[in-house]
Formats: C-alpha cells, structure tokens, sequence
C-alpha cells in the first residue's frame, strides 16, 4: 500500500509542475507600419525578385569579395559576437537543467574508539571499544515548478539565445557594410589622385608653354606667375589624398582583423569605383520586423523581460521539494551488501516566504520596469529603422541625380579647356581663361568621382537600413564610370 502512494505521487508531480507559470504570457507587439515608403523607390515590388544573400556580388569586384570574405573570419568585434552567444547557449542550457531534477552518489567508511583512560569526572574506567560503519548511498532531489518560475525562467533564456544570435548577425551585417564603404572609399582615392596627377601634368605642361611664350616676348610674367599658382595648388592637395589613402588601407586591415599595412600588396593597383549592377527592391515598411537583426533582436530582448517578471512573481508562492535517498548502512563491511543492510528515505517539504519586508514586491516592480524599458527600445529602434530605410533611398535616389549633372559638367568642362588652351597659344584669348577652364574642370573632375563614389556607397547603406538582404532587379543600372 505504501508503495503504491509513492507511485501515485511521482506520477502526481508532472502533472502538478506544469499546471501555471506565474506572470504575463508574451506577445510581440503589434506596431502600426505605413504600407510603403515614402521616398523614391529604385526597384520593383519585393515579391516579384528573387532575394539575394551574398549583397556584395552586384558590385562585380573580386577585391571586393575577398576582403568581406575575410573580414567574416578575422574581425575580432565579429569573435565577440559569437563568443557571447555561446555564453546565452551556455546559459539556455543551465535554465533548462535547473529545472531537471538533482542526483548524488556518495560512500563513506568511519571507525571510532573509546578511550582505555579512567574517567575524569565520573571515575569510570574506559572500556577501549573501536566501532566502524561503512554506507553507500544514491540521494535524488527535486524542486517542482508548480508556479513557473523555472519555465519563465528557461523561456528568458531561450530569447536571449535568440537575441544573441540576433546581435551576431547584426555585428555581420554592419561588418559587411563597414568593409565595403571603407573600400569604396579606397578606390575613390586612388581615382582622386589619378585625376589631380594628370591635372597636375597638364598644368605643367601650361606652365611650361606661358614660360617659352614669356621669355619669346609674347606675353608677361604674370602669365607664367599664375600658371606656376595653379600647378602648385594642385600639388599641394597630392599629400593629403596620399595621406587618406593610406589611412583607409590600414582601416580596411583592422576590420579584417590584420595588422595596418598587411593589405598594402593587395591594394597598391589603382582600380575603377565598383558599380552595382542592379537596382534594388526594397519591398514593404514590414519587411524591417523579418530583416532587421537589431529590431529583431531588441524584439527578443523584450520577449527575454517579459519572462523575467514572471520569474519574479514565482517567488510570491510557495516552493515544493521532493527528495529521496536509497543505500546501504552496515556496521561491519562484511555484511554491508545483505538484504538487511539497505536503508531509504522520502521527504516532502515546503517552504513560503509570509514576510521579506517587500523585497519580493519591489523586485516584481523592477522587472515591470524594466520589460518597460525595453518595449520603448523596441518601439525606439523599429522607428530609428524606418528612418534609415527613407534616408537611404532618398539619399541615394538624389546622388543619382547629381553624379548625371556632374558628368554633362565634366564633359563640358573637359570641351572649354581644350578651347581656351587652343585659343591662348593662337593668341585670341587670354590666360586667365584657361586658368579658370582648369580649376574648373579639376573640381568637376573630383566632385565626379566623389558622386560615383556615393552612389555605391548609398547603394550600401541602404543594404544595410533594409537589414543585410533584399531582391534584385535585373535591369543594368547606368553609371557614370560604366
């Protein structure tokens, strides 16, 4: 009979442990969203494109590829990454053991014996006995989840895993971006230095030709003072693009996670902006809460909080224990594995918290608090990313429009300094205007590269708003340096 309480219990306790969970069930909030985006938008409807992961490719560049590639197994802010989510794993793992139950075994072996001298106080004579006692023993314990707390307990677990992989992913898709902008940079650079190099031989050569003309008597020293004024202004920018550019290589290094002049081989040829090769589609204002790892993530951090107060309300009940203990006991080691040698034990016991001077109270009101907290971050952090989403497609949709101004400026700025050149030696014009002609098409020149280069680089930046993944067009986009 007795053992058949003791079944009916155990069968009793699964049912009991998960019959409540203390505390708010989650649901993620449902955020209002417009329908769709109110800058321009530079590709067809999301569902009709065929999603792309490997964003990087659209731009044709091998450098390019090789360097994210490598930054994916170097940068040491990405081993951050991954190192904190194996420690919410870890952590997952640990809620979910605690609410398993515990075993033990242990042995021991004791002798003791009395002392032969008298008695100090009672003048007896000791009796010089050696006694022993040898155990064996497997102790189990349990404490039941009847209120939840180890399952809102594990449930918090769970989503900061999720928030942490989540966060990983967010390290990778800002990596990838931050790789691809620095090189956009680097090229953009070197295509600045090339430009003002050949300005800079050009005004040489003008330099040159106003000193034959003066010494000829055909024109004055002014004329070859000013010519010598434009060719050393254009000298003095070369320090700094060289200067910049060196800095970017060593910035691309340390993403990559190498030491600053590691890429100096790799990066010394000169090579065309890359262009992408597609527009973008940029489906729905939605799409954000399925793309985005820090929205993503803040929305498992939420989750995470809101499981913590239920934690925390567990504690306002009672807590249940079972524990059991089976061996052997025998006071000689010849008889300690006879049937009458194993001994038992089952306890039940329980414990409730009646007066804590309202710490219980007070901490529920800290977790309150905080789930409050962090449902304003969510909140906070899906407006911040709508906000990058538009300004990323205005931004780029504008550069677009300026990078095909300045290429018709180029053009004719290109035509006007090729006439006032030609017009000077023939002695219709003066130099002031094949001054003027030169400074402006250098700035033309330089402002043309610097667009290029923003145009991809807004071409990123809005990969990265989107939240490191969306469809392609298939039409070829045109450049100003296809």
């Amino acid at each position: 009979m007795r053992a058949t309480k003791r079944d009916a219990l155990w069968l009793a306790v699964p049912l009991l442990s998960g019959c409540f969970a203390a505390g708010p069930d989650y649901r993620q909030p449902q955020t209002p969203l417009p329908a769709d985006w109110s800058s321009p938008k530079t590709g067809g409807p999301a569902a009709k494109m065929a999603g792309i992961s490997r964003w990087w490719t659209i731009f044709n560049d091998p450098v390019l590829t090789e360097l994210i590639e490598r930054a994916q197994t170097g940068n040491r802010d990405l081993y951050q990454a991954e190192a904190r989510l194996r420690e919410a794993r870890a952590r997952r793992q640990l809620a979910g053991a605690n609410l398993l139950p515990t075993s033990s075994l242990g042995a021991s072996a004791s002798q003791t014996g009395s002392s032969k001298a008298a008695g100090l106080s009672s003048g007896t004579t000791g009796i010089g006995v050696t006694n022993e006692k040898y155990s064996y023993s497997l102790d189990a314990s349990w404490e039941l989840d009847i209120f939840g707390k180890k399952r809102r307990a594990i449930e918090s677990s769970v989503a900061s895993e999720q928030a942490a992989q989540e966060d990983l992913r967010d390290v990778l898709v800002s990596l990838r971006a931050e790789v691809a902008l620095n090189y956009i940079d680097l090229r953009s650079l070197q295509n600045r230095l090339s430009i003002t190099e050949a300005n800079l031989a050009s005004q040489n050569e003008t330099y040159d030709i106003t000193r034959w003309r003066q010494m000829a008597g055909l024109t004055t020293q002014l004329d070859a003072d000013q010519a010598k004024l434009t060719m050393e202004n254009t000298r003095a920018g070369l320090p700094s693009l060289r200067s910049s550019l060196q800095q970017s290589k060593h910035a691309l290094a340390l993403l990559l996670g190498l030491q600053p002049n590691s890429l100096d081989a790799l990066l010394a040829a000169s090579a065309p902006i890359p262009a992408a090769s597609s527009g973008i589609a940029t489906g729905i204002p939605a799409d954000l809460l399925r793309q985005r790892p820090d929205v993503r993530r803040a929305e498992r951090q939420l989750a995470s909080q809101t499981a913590q107060i239920g934690v925390a309300e567990a504690a306002l009940y009672p807590d249940f224990t079972l524990s059991g203990s089976i061996g052997l006991e025998s006071l000689a080691y010849a008889n300690l594995y006879s049937a009458g040698a194993k001994a038992f034990q089952i306890a039940a016991n329980t414990a409730w918290t009646l007066f804590d001077g309202g710490r219980i109270r007070s901490n529920i009101a800290i977790q309150n608090a905080l789930q409050e907290q962090a449902l304003g971050l969510y909140e906070s952090t899906l407006l911040t990313a709508l906000g990058d989403v538009e300004n990323a497609l205005t931004a780029y949709s504008e550069e677009r429009k300026r990078r095909d101004t300045l290429k018709a400026a180029v053009e004719a700025g290109s035509s006007a300094r090729a006439l006032a050149e030609m017009q000077y030696v023939s002695g219709i014009s003066d130099f002031q205007r094949v001054l003027e002609a030169q400074r402006s098409l250098l700035s033309a020149q330089l402002q043309l590269t610097i667009s290029d280069a923003e145009v991809s680089s807004n071409v990123i930046r809005l990969y990265k708003a989107l939240g490191g993944d969306w469809p392609a067009e298939n039409t070829q986009e045109k450049t100003a340096h296809d």
